[in-house]
């Protein structure tokens, strides 16, 4: 009895023990990713801070760093709450095995006593030899041996207790000077986000000492953007007609051959190719089954594509956004990235080349992934032509260069005549 209570005991212990470190552990691994997602920005950080001016590219990027670092803080508190819980349990282990230990020595003491003053063999036999009956007294030689055994099991519970007393006392003082170490990582990472907003801080005034200059620019970029747009409308519109007609050829086409067949002569039986019918539900771009197929690819991929830059951070998020600290206000139609001087800007799925086209002495690429469209702008170069086939990761051209001397591109993705956020197609870097 005594061994199956102390296995139900070390058993609990154990369950709860892995369930806390399995939670820890991936508390860890959590954190490990963030700091690596830090450390990127920090590089990128210290390489946009190269350029004399602060624009918008080093305010998102140490926005995103602050957001990452409060992310930090927030799991090491969850992880030390998780320390704290285990001490809490560990305490409550300890008092119960003391109390446990204490009553099995005093236990223990009384059998020893007891076995000390009935240690004559005599005593034993006698004990033994005065049973009513030869049953009596096998049941007596049976209680002697359970006895004996009761008493070696008590002394091997004693010491068992007694082991897993000392153990956990051990991994509680382990588990408080983690503790220890992970309060003085909580306390580093907070005076680093105290730095970060100071710097934020001076981002945003350096930006509003600039809203003159950056009013201008947004409006040129807001006046690019309407091009933009309108030349992307146009290049689909395009692609609908195409599409369109392509569609209408192959029902032409299936009616002269049910034509054909029903003139035939002699014909006993007639074989009738139903035309071709105009599936409303499906998209124009999807009559195919190769079309069909790489817009499910497409979708499928959705969150995990690769970035169109190698080198690159969001300088312009998709959508309305407010240029903190001024009165300064937009709406992206896609993501705008800026990147290092003459980036190599890569497609980001495998597809067709449907469009190239100059928007502002810059080169425009669109290419189609069945019902789909992602749209490079803003290139000093072109490498591809109308027509071709990329695959994901396919050079296209280099990215053109901003005001602040930096490599700047403009990406959008269309779904049909859609603009959606590029953002939810990317994989998080």
């Amino acid at each position: 009895m005594i061994q199956k209570l102390l296995l139900l005991l070390m058993l609990g212990v154990l369950g709860y023990n892995v369930s806390v470190a399995q939670s820890s552990d991936e508390l860890k691994r959590q954190q490990a990713a963030i700091q690596d997602e830090i450390n990127q920005l920090k590089k990128q950080i210290t390489e946009a801070q190269k350029n004399t001016k602060a624009g918008l590219g080093q305010l998102n990027l140490i926005k995103n760093q602050i957001a990452l670092r409060e992310k930090s803080i927030r799991n090491i508190s969850a992880q030390i709450d998780n320390i704290q819980k285990d001490i809490s349990s560990s305490n409550g282990e300890i008092v119960q095995l003391e109390k446990d230990v204490a009553q099995l020595k005093q236990e223990y003491a009384k059998s020893v006593v007891y076995a000390y003053k009935n240690r004559n063999n005599y005593d034993f036999l006698n004990f033994i030899f005065s049973a009513p009956s030869v049953n009596d007294a096998l049941k007596r030689i049976e209680y002697l041996k359970s006895y004996r055994k009761h008493r070696e099991l008590q002394s091997e519970a004693l010491q068992e207790k007694q082991s897993l007393l000392k153990d956990k006392i051990a991994s509680l003082e382990k588990v408080k000077l983690e503790k220890d170490e992970i309060l003085k990582k909580q306390e580093t990472e907070k005076n680093s986000l105290l730095g970060e907003r100071k710097e934020k801080d001076a981002i945003v005034a350096s930006l509003r000492g600039r809203e003159k200059e950056l009013n201008t620019e947004l409006k040129k970029k807001q006046d690019a953007d309407k091009r933009l747009k309108s030349a992307i409308n146009a290049a689909i519109n395009r692609e609908v007609k195409l599409a369109q007609e392509e569609a209408r050829k192959k029902e032409e086409l299936a009616k002269k051959n049910n034509a054909a067949n029903n003139n035939k002569p002699n014909n006993t039986t007639t074989t009738t190719t139903k035309p071709a019918t105009t599936n409303t539900s499906a998209s124009v771009f999807e009559s195919t089954p190769e079309a069909l197929a790489l817009s499910g690819n497409f979708e499928g991929n959705k969150g995990k594509m690769r970035w169109p830059l190698d080198q690159a951070t969001v300088k312009v998020p998709f959508g309305i956004y407010n240029v903190e600290g001024t009165k300064l206000q937009g709406n992206n139609p896609g993501l705008t990235f800026e990147t290092v001087k003459n980036g190599a800007v890569k497609a980001i799925f495998e597809g067709v080349v449907s469009s190239v086209f100059e928007i502002e002495g810059q080169w425009a690429i669109m290419i189609k992934h069945g019902k789909y469209f992602t749209v490079y702008s803003g290139l000093s170069t072109s490498s591809v032509a109308v027509g071709d086939k990329v695959t994901g990761g396919k050079v296209l051209g280099t990215a053109g260069t901003n005001a602040d001397g930096n490599g700047e591109i403009e990406f959008l993705i269309y779904e049909e005549r859609k603009n959606v956020n590029p953002g939810l197609w990317l994989n998080k870097r």
